[in-house]
């Protein structure tokens, strides 16, 4: 029957497959179909309204139907079981959740606190919702946009006890946070948690407690929006900006998007919120088609921050010693000051630089040799390694000698720290900008008393090494934070007053024409992290670093004025001709030389202008062949292909047309791959 889980037999062994239709004709000699060998033993039926989001992603994305199901399901169910196996794996799943679902620790439960007015009137318009509306909520940071979807979810709980509700996050570091708040506010309530870095048996746990309708509540990054939910009620997609929502590898999906789509199929509301909404957000709560809130205070009577542009060009006074550190905290003299009083109150200070390692590049000043990766058309960047390398502590560590690594952060290729230059053979080489690492470094020398903390994909890859980090700034015992953009949003650290942005120019003039749009929106967000709490003592104070301080971008962050910005941007790309004023799909292909993904795309192009000939796919238009900014990675040189329409239908029409000649054994060349990318966000 439609929607079975089976065992299939492939090659010599077996694989987990998925019924999606019975009784259809096949298109190949019946005689080379081999027979079912079985159901799958233990696994529930699917929900039907899964397998229609999964048709409707397939379409849309132009992707095989399997691809996408099989994309959120954990790998543990669907895994052929082992023979001589005890039981099978949806049964130990079923009893693994038993002790995952109500943690004793949330036994009693908290009240929750009283909304604001303006709070209140956005939780109105969410609880006398009916059916599928979209509700986009745009609230400056701190402005309680959480407590409204708390709110509105207890009511859907109160109204259906047996209602599930999917709350989506951009980032895998935010859930610990929120599944605490849930906790303590829905005491007793199961909730279900779904990340890629959950274990193995964990995840599938959860995915199949969401799946089988007993988990209430869905709380999980992008991959959750794929899981099966039969008693759907309602979606929460927060930061819905950001572009962590967007899968960049197998299938490219917008989570955010498929759950719009997925409200629309279900008939159930759902709230899209961030202080910077995405302009295709923005542009559709100003056209009415989402219905856009606004909370602009923040409760409790706190204030949105100071917020000052420093301009690094001019030098400034400060002491000798702040000078000769300057090229390893960062730090100018005016964020120097703020950090020491803010710590001297007993206060946090944040410092932001979106970069990690220590130093984007070794540099030969005699030469002029810089840190080239060998496999990709990049640097390698200069890491210092921590006391542990390989589970042991190292000789170097002991005797307190820093040791360094060169890291491709596209290929992940390593090489050691040459003693000189590898072309000239000078021994002084210098270590050129700042990563997280560098400033960390430097900011524990110029405040030695100080509690430093650091957090950033490196020291997240531990598994519980962020959420330590976290805790502990919670917990007040961190008195300065430096990270990267995984601490630019999401979390309420109550004595922080102080954000120190470093190095905020990138983006300002980048090829990529959204680099403004998230500039400012990172930018906003980790300056939202200050004063959000009325336990300092001090006003809260932003301070941004920067070579351009006349940019109209740091006009408008200033005045903390989203509205303008995406006013003017939107005027920009509406009179330039860019998204979402128009529909795009891209096509990258990769190649061990270039010119065979030039000559692939060549006859790609040409084969798409005779798919729109004649049909109303003729509005498309095919852009030349070029090859992509970052052109060789990991030994592959990559090109692209951009596709624009200003009808979306027309665009996918001639999608439909064109793949199937893509597809033809004549345009298969060794070596080469290539994928299409609908609504690309990097181009």
């Amino acid at each position: 029957m439609p929607g079975d889980w089976v065992l299939v037999p492939w090659g010599s062994g077996r694989r987990v497959g998925l019924v999606l239709e019975c009784d259809v004709e096949p298109a190949i000699d019946p005689s080379r179909i081999r027979p079912l060998i079985g159901p799958l033993p233990g696994a529930p039926r699917a929900d039907p309204a899964w397998l229609a989001l999964g048709r409707f992603a397939a379409r849309y994305y132009h992707r095989p139907i399997g691809e996408v199901l099989l994309a959120g399901v954990p790998r543990l169910l669907r895994t052929p079981p082992v023979a001589r196996a005890r039981g099978n794996v949806f049964d130990r799943a079923r009893q693994r959740w038993k002790a995952l679902a109500a943690p004793e620790e949330y036994a009693g439960g908290d009240a929750p606190p009283a909304l604001t007015d303006a709070q209140r009137e956005v939780h109105a318009a969410l609880r006398d919702a009916t059916g599928f509306d979209v509700h986009l909520i745009h609230g400056i940071t701190g402005s309680g946009k959480t407590e409204v979807y708390l709110h509105w979810l207890a009511d859907g709980l109160r109204r259906d006890p047996d209602s599930q509700w999917l709350l989506l996050v951009p980032e895998i570091g935010l859930t610990p946070q929120l599944v605490r708040l849930l906790r303590r506010r829905f005491a007793g309530q199961s909730i279900a948690i779904l990340h890629s870095d959950l274990p193995d048996g964990e995840r599938a746990a959860h995915w199949l407690a969401a799946a089988e309708g007993r988990a209430r509540l869905i709380v999980g990054t992008r991959l959750a929006v794929l899981t099966p939910m039969p008693r759907l009620a309602g979606i929460v997609v927060d930061e819905e900006h950001d572009p962590s929502y967007r899968q960049q590898e197998g299938i490219r999906y917008s989570a955010r998007d498929l759950a719009v789509a997925l409200a629309q199929q279900r008939g159930v509301p759902i709230a899209l919120g961030s202080a910077t909404p995405s302009l295709e957000s923005w542009l559709a709560g100003q056209r009415r088609r989402y219905r856009l809130h606004t909370l602009a205070e923040r409760p409790g009577g706190a204030g949105l921050p100071a917020l000052r542009i420093v301009d690094v060009r001019q030098p400034t006074r400060q002491s000798a010693a702040h000078r000769d550190t300057r090229g390893e905290h960062g730090l100018g003299a005016e964020a120097i000051a703020s950090v020491e009083q803010a710590v001297a109150r007993g206060e946090q200070a944040l410092i932001f630089l979106n970069r990690r390692g220590y130093a984007p590049v070794l540099h030969c000043g005699a030469c002029g040799w810089i840190s080239q990766c060998d496999h990709c058309s990049a640097h390698r960047v200069l890491h210092r390694l921590g006391a542990r390398a390989a589970g042991r502590r190292s000789r170097a560590a002991d005797s307190g000698v820093p040791r360094y690594r060169l890291i491709c952060h596209h290929c992940a290729s390593e090489a050691a720290v040459p003693r000189g230059c590898p072309q000239c053979g000078n021994l002084d080489l210098g270590a050129v900008g700042q990563g997280t690492q560098r400033i960390e470094h430097g900011v524990r020398a110029l405040f030695p008393d100080a509690r430093v903390a650091r957090l950033d994909r490196d020291v997240a890859r531990h598994r519980g090494a962020a959420e330590s980090v976290l805790a502990a700034a919670h917990a007040g015992e961190v008195d300065i934070l430096i990270g990267t953009q995984m601490l630019a949003k999401g979390h309420d650290f109550e004595r922080l007053s102080v954000v120190v942005a470093i190095d905020a120019d990138s983006g300002l003039y980048a090829a990529d024409y959204r680099a403004p749009e998230r500039l400012f929106a990172t930018l906003m967000q980790v300056a939202g992290r200050a004063g959000r709490s009325s336990v300092t003592g001090a006003v809260a104070q932003v301070i941004v670093q920067t070579r351009f301080p006349d940019h109209p971008l740091f006009a408008a962050l200033t005045r903390h004025d989203f509205p303008g910005f995406a006013r003017a941007q939107l005027h920009e790309r509406e009179q330039i001709g860019l998204p979402p004023y128009l529909f795009q799909a891209l096509l990258r292909v990769e190649a061990r030389q270039l010119d065979t993904a030039l000559a692939w795309l060549d006859r790609a192009k040409a084969i798409g202008e005779q798919a729109c000939e004649g049909t109303q796919a003729a509005s498309v238009v095919l852009y030349d062949p070029v090859p992509m900014a970052m052109l060789r990675i990991a030994n592959t040189d990559r090109a692209q292909l951009l596709v624009e329409s200003g009808s979306r239908p027309a665009l996918h029409a001639m999608v439909d047309r064109w793949l199937p000649s893509l597809r033809d054994a004549g345009m298969q060349v060794a070596g080469l791959r290539w994928q299409l990318d609908i609504d690309p966000i990097e181009i």
